[in-house]
């Protein structure tokens, strides 16, 4: 059959193995729940510590989100170059992207709940009833839930190795 010739010159793409997956998975999983639960606690500590209304506190909570969203990107980025001792270094392809936004995204998604929740409470502080009266804290968590599930993933995927 001719889908069987191999082609001149051109080396047949390897599949990634389960553990290649595992550890792509594994470390940008790892880096968008450490990413979300550090947003969360520093959400839930800042009134603690900065006892201002609101409106007053949220440029702070930008700025965390901010400097919290950085270290992720930074840490998502070394995550793909690093070499595991096992499987090596990671190389993009189409299928090792695919899987760095499916399975992550199912896997690590549910962690951005809490800080939805302590956004939610952000945004009924100090109003009558349980109507939002402040949806710039819940349009925070949809910038962190955006970061999370599209940015991080996006910078790991593209700096994976080409393998060029």
């Amino acid at each position: 059959m001719v889908d069987h010739l191999p082609l001149e010159g051109a080396p047949e793409p390897t599949r990634p193995t389960r553990a290649t997956l595992t550890l792509l998975v594994g470390r940008v999983t790892t880096i968008k729940l450490a990413y979300w639960a550090a947003l969360t606690a520093f959400e839930i500590l800042l009134p603690i510590v900065d006892g201002r209304p609101f409106a007053e506190r949220l440029p702070v909570s930008i700025a965390g989100c901010v400097l919290a969203s950085a270290v992720a990107v930074f840490a998502s980025r070394r995550a793909a170059r690093a070499p595991d001792r096992v499987v090596g270094l990671l190389r993009r392809s189409i299928p090792m992207i695919a899987t760095t936004f499916a399975a992550t995204t199912v896997v690590a998604s549910p962690a951005s709940l809490p800080l939805l929740l302590v956004e939610r409470q952000r945004s009924i502080e100090g109003c009558v009833g349980l109507i939002t009266c402040r949806p710039e804290a819940l349009w925070l968590w949809v910038a962190t839930l955006v970061i999370g599930l599209v940015l991080i993933p996006a910078v790991f995927a593209a700096s994976l190795n080409s393998g060029r």
